[in-house]
């Protein structure tokens, strides 16, 4: 890597955990994908002592760029402007074009308001955001908060420095205008062009995902220029890898390995989660969801997507036996005989749902999420799923799993959308 960039994420609800950040992630992948080595992620209050210390680490660590998301607002917390200027050493000016733009966008939102605002104190907010230090560029607000990018000292103490404001959606849609600004493109000129290839595997675990990579590192030429990164959620393992152009053919060979010592786990060779590729195989069905120990959280995953109305028809929450028998059309001697967690409760409820809404598939739940109701034949864990589809047998699976209450229920959702996408299969 030949541009490296620290991100110092400011915010003393950030701090204190009332919010949580999304900022730091977001630019990090950013910035990652552009073929520039994050260094650090650091969290600082609204304090200008402490930004100025965040800023100084970082620039101690040689980085060639620094991200700073926060603290632009009018109020008086907000102080990232005119920290990082002063520690820059650059006088704030007055930028009258800004002030007249951010007064514009202010004028708006305060039109859709039904009370008064107080226009002097209004005014002295727009008037400190709209101060620029000397030199620097501002980048065009896109809530009330202009960024500003400062170029390296000219001592080479002191990097790039590039301040976003910290509403997750301002900042996005100001990233595109700050790369593009001088201060920001300069440094980025001198980028590696890296390219980011992602595999996903479900129920593959890290020390298999280990060993194949140790014998990828004796077998394949050029293995020692693949950075590799590897994470396990929710029963789902993610490997990215990130290499320079002249790597693919390791890249390459790294693939056709893990395919051939793990095919049956690996889904995604592309990037694509299971949610991806669930909706790309719904296309011309329609699917509806029956779900007791999942409350409802297959159908937020499947609809948690634009443009899923096309195929998500609805969704039936059981969770009591009477709403069992009365909404889906499970018979009561069916769980008397079984319980409600069980493969053929499981089974009655997918094909209910299929039938009650007329839609082409369906995927149900009935488990024992905990911490309590586990039992020596049905433990806490113990969670029963069905697959019913139009003209084909129904599928069920039973599935012991870990954890505590909120994780049994998230990893069944995963396990959900895993069996809709072999249900889903076209070969199938």
């Amino acid at each position: 890597m030949t541009v490296r960039a620290g991100v110092v994420v400011t915010g003393t609800e950030v701090l204190a955990g009332r919010v949580a950040d999304r900022n730091g992630p977001w630019v990090s992948q950013q910035l990652l994908e552009l073929g520039v080595d994050v260094a650090h992620i650091t969290i600082c209050g609204d304090r200008p002592d402490d930004l100025t210390a965040q800023v100084r680490f970082l620039a101690d660590q040689r980085v060639d760029l620094i991200v700073t998301t926060g603290g632009l607002g009018p109020t008086a917390d907000d102080l990232t402007v005119a920290t990082v200027a002063a520690l820059y050493g650059r006088e704030m000016h007055l930028d009258v074009q800004l002030e007249k733009r951010i007064s514009e966008i202010v004028e708006r939102w305060r039109g859709r308001l039904s009370s008064a605002v107080d226009s002097e104190p209004l005014k002295a907010g727009i008037r400190k955001q709209a101060m620029v230090p000397e030199g620097a560029q501002s980048i065009s607000p896109t809530g009330t908060a202009p960024g500003v990018a400062i170029s390296a000292n000219d001592s080479g103490t002191l990097p790039t420095v590039l301040i976003l404001p910290g509403p997750p959606r301002e900042l996005q849609a100001m990233w595109p205008e700050a790369l593009a600004c001088a201060p920001v493109a300069q440094v980025l000129t001198r980028r590696t062009q890296i390219r980011q290839d992602t595999i996903r595997a479900y129920r593959l675990s890290e020390a298999d995902l280990a060993a194949t990579l140790r014998t990828a590192e004796l077998e394949i030429e050029g293995f020692d220029a693949l950075e590799i990164t590897t994470c396990l959620s929710l029963g789902e393992l993610e490997m990215v890898t990130r290499y320079p152009e002249a790597a693919a053919p390791a890249y390459s060979g790294l693939v056709g390995l893990i395919e051939e010592h793990h095919g049956a786990q690996i889904f995604s060779t592309d990037g694509s989660t299971i949610d991806d590729i669930v909706a790309a195989r719904l296309t011309g069905r329609r699917i509806a969801t029956a779900e007791s120990c999942t409350g409802g959280m297959i159908a937020a995953r499947l609809t948690d997507r634009a443009g899923s109305s096309a195929y998500v028809i609805g969704a039936v929450v059981s969770y009591s036996n009477e709403a069992k028998t009365g909404l889906l059309d499970v018979p009561a001697e069916s769980i008397e005989q079984h319980g409600a967690v069980s493969e053929p409760v499981a089974a009655a409820m997918a094909e209910g749902a299929r039938n009650r809404l007329g839609v082409d598939i369906a995927v149900s739940t009935s488990g024992i999420a905990g911490p309590g109701g586990g039992t020596e034949l049905k433990p806490v864990g113990t969670v029963c799923f069905a697959i019913a589809t139009i003209g084909q047998p129904t599928l069920t699976r039973t599935l012991h799993l870990p954890g505590d209450r909120a994780s049994v229920r998230a990893l069944s959702t995963t396990a959900a959308m895993h069996m809709l996408a072999d249900a889903l299969k076209p070969d199938r």
